[in-house]
């Protein structure tokens, strides 16, 4: 156990996230995408399971090429989730029940059809050409015309991979961290930092409580924009927490403080801490928290993401311990997190899918992850064990951008089944089918005749909301309860002190949460399909959630009879 420090104090902290992927959680109007007035339509029933926040993927205006995260406009609403008076409505039905509302913001880029972009592309003297990053192009030994470096994009879309589209119309190159529609937007540039600060102010004026911020670490590019020498991504190293970034989160930090606002960062392709502390800890007063990507690459192969690779409990137990460890005795703050839109489902991933085990691993990860030091992040049917999409999907059903790209540049040089396997492990689309509220056709999502967008997964009937609220004993239930538990002992699980417990066991996670009073809790999860007899030395004094029923006679006998992918939350005596 580590030192003891004091915790600061935040509203945050003790609140719990959930996050809405709005074209696939409710469809109001029989059109097959969700939309804002089937949001409200489910409050109740997220306030029924225990969540404070409620956080949209982006809803403004899109041409979606990146289904949202390609914004023309920021202030108005995609026209098939709505318009702003829906954003109101629902911020009005959460506030009525003490919930909070957060949007997504994505402000490294916009979309290409931007009324920014399309003004900064017309010539090189116009008054929005600095708004984005523009270059003129090189030429090599035999003249050819080349991007001005070897920057790589995020969605490969080419062989070479560039991170610069040319543009014909002046004969120069925009940065393109993502697709070809997402031009970079130039932070250096005092007046884009302050069309995005009016941005936050708009809807922070209109009674939303915070933001998650997309990918927010990449404001900051190196201004000589050399060339990378990584395998992977490269460029990251120059742009990744670049040299102005934390200057930039400092301005949006002035702003949600005097708000008293939320704010999650994606900070992805950081690998020192220190970077990722400065942009947490509270007396730098830049963001609430951030999602880093330790946990989301534990499976990804030599070749990257799409490449085969696997995981060990042993590696997970020490990087969570690192994250743990390292922002309490900082004075930092973890978002908790093994799923979200970016991401497969966390009970296909990191416990087991199959019939006999899914309910089981679904209620685990419940356990394991409320109980943590952080805030906890729950994505849309995570709450019910939603998992990856069939085995049996083709390429034809996939709609990620990312995996479709990584598609067409490596079919012909790679097998099919690799790939078809790989993206059923690991593609986006695996959390982003629709929300399986019932047994009726097309799982609830959409009573209409339209198609939904995105093919139902095939166990709705198996798995949906309306049969776990009804079961006390569901998957449902144990995040309700370990949300309610989490709350009720808050000096325990929200500020106390993290202890990893039986490191070296292969098969169990274990873990003690220490508060400043000196109350104590055990948590106990075993991911293996295994039954376990785990050694426990300590004595319980309230099993505060299980997932089989365990007493307090089960748990203080010296050990306990672990069932495969039990697991365990005691308050010990």
């Amino acid at each position: 156990m580590g030192s003891k420090i004091e915790q600061s104090r935040a509203w945050w902290k003790e609140d719990s996230v959930y996050q809405v992927y709005p074209a696939s959680f409710q469809d109001s109007t029989g059109s097959g995408v969700g939309d804002l007035q089937g949001i409200i339509e489910r409050v109740d029933y997220l306030k029924d399971l225990g969540v404070d926040i409620v956080w949209l993927s982006p809803i403004f205006k899109s041409p979606q090429h990146d289904m949202g995260y390609d914004i023309s406009d920021y202030r108005v609403i995609d026209p098939p989730y709505g318009d702003i008076s829906d954003v109101d409505t629902l911020r009005d039905k959460l506030h009525e029940r003490g919930m909070k509302l957060v949007l997504d913001l994505v402000m490294n880029h916009t979309s290409d059809e931007h009324e920014w972009f399309k003004e900064s592309r017309k010539s090189k003297d116009n008054p929005y050409r600095d708004w984005y990053i523009w270059k003129p192009p090189k030429y090599d030994a035999q003249g050819n015309r080349c991007p001005p470096n070897n920057w790589q994009s995020h969605f490969q879309e080419k062989r070479s991979g560039t991170a610069w589209e040319y543009d014909e119309a002046t004969d120069e190159y925009y940065l393109r961290l993502f697709c070809r529609e997402q031009p970079d937007l130039n932070w250096e540039n005092p007046a884009v930092r302050k069309a995005a600060h009016d941005v936050m102010r708009f809807w922070l004026d209109r009674g939303v409580d915070g933001f998650r911020i997309d990918v927010i670490n990449f404001i900051s590019k190196d201004q000589s924009f050399p060339d990378s020498n990584q395998r992977f991504l490269r460029g990251t190293e120059y742009y990744a927490c670049g040299p102005r970034c934390h200057e930039y989160l400092k301005e949006l930090g002035a702003i949600l403080k005097e708000y008293d606002a939320f704010s999650v960062g994606e900070m992805p392709c950081v690998h020192d801490e220190t970077e990722l502390i400065k942009a947490v800890a509270s007396d730098r007063e830049e963001l609430s928290m951030i999602f880093h990507f330790e946990f989301m690459d534990v499976d990804h192969g030599p070749d990257g993401k799409f490449s085969p690779g696997t995981w060990q409990l042993s590696e997970f137990k020490q990087k969570v311990n690192k994250w743990q460890r390292f922002m309490y005795d900082n004075d930092g703050w973890n978002a908790l997190y093994l799923e979200n839109h970016d991401q497969p489902r966390a009970v296909s991933r990191f416990a087991h899918d199959d019939p006999q085990h899914r309910e089981a691993s679904a209620k685990l990860i419940a356990i394991f992850l409320a109980f943590q030091s952080g805030t906890p992040f729950i994505y849309q049917g995570q709450e019910i064990g939603m998992t990856n999409v069939p085995k049996d999907w083709t390429m034809e059903e996939y709609k990620d951008i990312d995996c479709l790209n990584h598609y067409n540049l490596h079919k012909g040089t790679v097998s099919e089944k690799l790939l078809l396997t790989e993206y059923q492990k690991k593609s986006r689309d695996n959390a982003r089918t629709p929300m399986q509220w019932d047994a009726s056709p097309h799982a609830g999502f959409t009573t209409g005749s339209a198609t939904p967008w995105m093919r139902v997964n095939d166990n709705y009937k198996q798995i949906n909301a309306a049969s776990q609220v009804k079961n006390p004993r569901s998957v449902f239930h144990t995040y309700r309860q370990a949300l309610q538990k989490r709350k009720a002992h808050k000096d325990i699980f929200v500020y106390g002190d993290f202890d990893l417990v039986d490191e070296a066991h292969d098969k169990v996670f274990a873990y003690r949460r220490v508060g400043s009073t000196g109350d104590a809790a055990l948590v106990v999860c075993n991911f293996s399909k295994d039954d376990v007899a785990w050694t426990n030395p300590l004595q319980a004094k309230e099993v505060l959630v299980t997932t089989t029923g365990k007493t307090l006679e089960d748990v203080n006998g010296g050990a306990i009879r672990l069932a495969p992918c039990e697991a365990v939350a005691l308050l010990l005596q």
